[in-house]
């Protein structure tokens, strides 16, 4: 039986497989272009225009009926800053303990509802529903409930405090420049409590359990474990809660609106609300100087809280 082998055959290697070519990053950015393109319009028609126009707009003479006369230089944000009859500086004082104060009372009551609500209790869900309400209502809805229930001739408010007390007779809140700006101040922590609490309330999840327990094990109290280990997990959760609150009260105009707007003067207004009365008095041009200014102004105030706090900042 003869068996038949098959010499091997001295076949020339094939050459090197070349790798595939990857697409540029400009291809790779127009192939993206028709899933971003709708955001990227929204973004362009929403917030890029507006803001162009705004700036544009600054810098012309235009009247009260939206006539437009031409270049108007530098002089609208010089009346901006120099109106007769209105004291500048005690504006931009009163939007810094406007946005400072709201924000700062708003993040430490948050601190303290959500490390409630992160424990377990009966009925948690009811009460965490009820937290969530005044962010769901509508933010004049609310400031009416407040400004008629402080009101001095039928105010609930009023007469509760009467009644228990605290005060002699019914009190005119709303009807002087400080206790109304106290009023709005203290309507605008009541509802930013929700979406701060929330936020919090959020980054409590990410706390693991184990870590609070071995700390508690190795004699950690729990003042100790708050701040070591709670705060420093929780600053991105904080940064995103205090950055938002920043330019939600930075820009809440219907409280102020509602509750001071009616008052004489200017004594009770910050930036926003001194906007709105420029563009009823001097026209969108002078108006607009103010609001290049007042995001300028929002700006530092972020940057400040961004240099000093380090949100971003590794543990």
């Amino acid at each position: 039986m003869t068996t038949t082998v098959t010499p091997p055959t001295n076949r020339a290697p094939a050459g090197p497989i070349k790798p595939s070519k990857a697409p540029g990053r400009g291809r790779q950015m127009l192939s993206a272009l028709p899933w971003l393109g709708p955001s990227l319009i929204l973004i362009i028609g929403v917030v890029l225009y507006p803001a162009g126009y705004m700036i544009y707009t600054s810098f012309r003479k235009v009247n009260k009926i939206g006539f437009d006369s031409g270049a108007a230089g530098w002089s609208n944000f010089k009346l901006a800053l120099t109106f007769p009859g209105v004291d500048i500086a005690h504006i931009f004082l009163n939007t810094f303990i406007w946005v400072i104060g709201v924000v700062s009372f708003t993040v430490v009551i948050s601190l303290g509802l959500a490390q409630f609500l992160n424990k377990a209790f009966g009925g948690r869900k009811i009460v965490r529903l009820a937290v969530i309400i005044p962010w769901a209502a509508s933010v004049i809805m609310t400031t009416s409930i407040f400004q008629y229930g402080l009101n001095i001739d039928y105010g609930i408010i009023n007469k509760f405090l009467v009644d228990i007390g605290i005060l002699n007779a019914p009190y005119g809140f709303t009807q002087q420049p400080v206790p109304a700006f106290i009023v709005a101040m203290l309507v605008a922590v009541f509802v930013s409590l929700p979406f701060t609490t929330y936020t919090i309330l959020a980054g409590l999840q990410a706390v693991p359990g184990d870590v609070i327990e071995a700390a508690h094990v190795d004699g950690a109290g729990s003042t100790a474990r708050y701040f070591r280990i709670v705060l420093p997990i929780l600053r991105p959760a904080l940064a995103v809660a205090v950055l938002i609150n920043i330019i939600n009260v930075f820009n809440s105009l219907p409280i102020l609106k509602v509750l001071t707007g009616p008052l004489p003067g200017y004594k009770a207004d910050i930036t926003t609300t001194l906007i709105f009365k420029y563009k009823t008095n001097l026209g969108p041009g002078v108006a607009s100087a103010l609001s290049v200014v007042n995001f300028l102004v929002c700006l530092v105030i972020i940057a400040i809280y961004l240099v000093v706090v380090k949100p971003t900042k590794e543990q």
